[in-house]
């Protein structure tokens, strides 16, 4: 009797530190099967297509990873994805935010989440989780509320703005020899989408390009007609419009009713909205034939690979800056993991910080680093152009995939 209980006592005080050893977090280069990274993004409702397609570049990113050997640090462990869907509201975006941190502690670092209004939702909750979050979402603000667990890849509006207008003007110049001198704006009232607005007018922008406004409007979206927007575009006639709307279906009404009303006026757009494959689908590539805009991220010069991938894996003719943008981030991420050395939130996030990883490749200008308020050194954006169907880079020269076609 006495050597059984012996043996039950043994068997349980081994049972017990095997639990505590599952238990307790890997120790810094401690092999280990997998590392999770989230992606939490719009899955369902209006902003559904942008959220699948950084699906698609994440999952591009973390095929090429695993299959390179995965996080060499820790032994070899692979990347895993986890996708946490924001919905289609900010309130839904930060419930979601919460599902993430409660139900899945093991995510290190994730990214998202599109939209800017659902990531200034969903950082409010990862910073309090101390959860290190990449973001090509555009809003000034993101990185403006002195947070440290936030990581910007884009450049923010208003930089962006600052960038692209000038190099818009140039090429409108060129293309019809004269330079415009008024400019219409149509823009919803999300938050990527007003801080561009926001750094145009208020911020002195156009008045530094000697653009003077005639028609301002600013719409919620989903924008259920265009008829009064285009109205005043006709009556006041300014040299070019910037059209800023996050949703496709919102373009389509506003291109729709410029044709019905017979209003030809040059279009530039900010944000890869516009260069999304069902524009070709619901307006058609005559109307879209030169229309330019800037971007925070495109498929540029060196990523013809990954574009041909996207065609081949998911019927995809090229890559928008969501898929692209994504498909960096998961490198992006596996550095940090690799140079934290160790799968921990803190760890990677202070390994984002401390990064110097030398010029980007998945993200137009700059270096992989990051600045005190979590904005990547140096970003800039890239010109596209509708060309034959497809939006193609072609602006700085050393991103670009064509010339400008006039």
């Amino acid at each position: 009797m006495m050597r059984n209980l012996l043996q039950k006592m043994r068997m349980l005080v081994a049972v017990a530190a095997l639990s505590t050893a599952m238990l307790l977090p890997a120790s810094p280069g401690q092999a280990q099967d997998k590392v999770s990274v989230g992606l939490i993004a719009p899955m369902s409702g209006l902003y559904a297509r942008f959220g699948q397609l950084m699906e698609m570049g994440a999952k591009m990113a973390i095929e090429d990873i695993n299959a390179a050997g995965g996080i060499q640090s820790l032994g070899g462990a692979q990347l895993d994805l986890v996708v946490i869907d924001t919905g289609d509201s900010t309130d839904k975006a930060k419930a979601a935010a919460q599902r993430m941190v409660a139900d899945y502690p093991d995510i290190v670092a994730a990214t998202g989440s599109y939209l800017s209004s659902f990531t200034l939702a969903v950082t409010e909750v990862t910073e309090r989780a101390k959860l290190p979050v990449l973001t090509l979402s555009y809003s000034n603000l993101i990185t403006e509320r002195g947070f440290e667990y936030v990581f910007q890849t884009s450049a923010p509006g208003n930089k962006q703005a600052g960038l692209a207008i000038p190099i818009m003007l140039d090429l409108a110049e060129e293309a019809t020899g004269k330079r415009p001198t008024s400019v219409g704006i149509i823009s919803d009232n999300t938050a990527a989408s007003s801080s561009l607005y926001d750094a145009m007018t208020t911020g002195g922008l156009l008045a530094a390009n000697n653009l003077e406004l005639s028609v301002g409007e600013v719409f919620t979206p989903p924008l259920v007609d265009a008829t009064s927007l285009i109205q005043k575009l006709r009556a006041r006639k300014p040299d070019v419009i910037f059209l800023l709307p996050t949703v496709v279906s919102d373009i389509k009404l506003v291109l729709e009713k410029m044709k019905e009303l017979r209003v030809d006026i040059p279009i530039v757009s900010f944000g890869s909205t516009i260069g999304e494959r069902d524009m070709i689908d619901t307006v058609g590539a005559e109307r879209l034939e030169g229309v330019i805009f800037a971007a925070g991220n495109f498929g540029f010069k060196g990523h013809e690979d990954l574009v041909e991938r996207m065609s081949s894996e998911f019927n995809e003719p090229w890559m928008t800056q969501n898929a692209i943008s994504t498909y960096g981030d998961m490198f992006l991420l596996k550095q940090a993991i690799e140079e934290a050395d160790e799968p921990s939130r803190e760890a990677v996030a202070e390994a984002l910080r401390n990064l110097r990883g030398g010029p980007a490749k998945y993200y137009p200008g700059g270096e992989l680093a990051f600045d005190e308020a979590g904005r990547r050194i140096d970003a800039s954006v890239v010109i596209v152009q509708w060309i034959d169907g497809v939006p193609q880079a072609v602006f700085p020269e050393s991103l670009a995939v064509t010339a400008p076609k006039f």
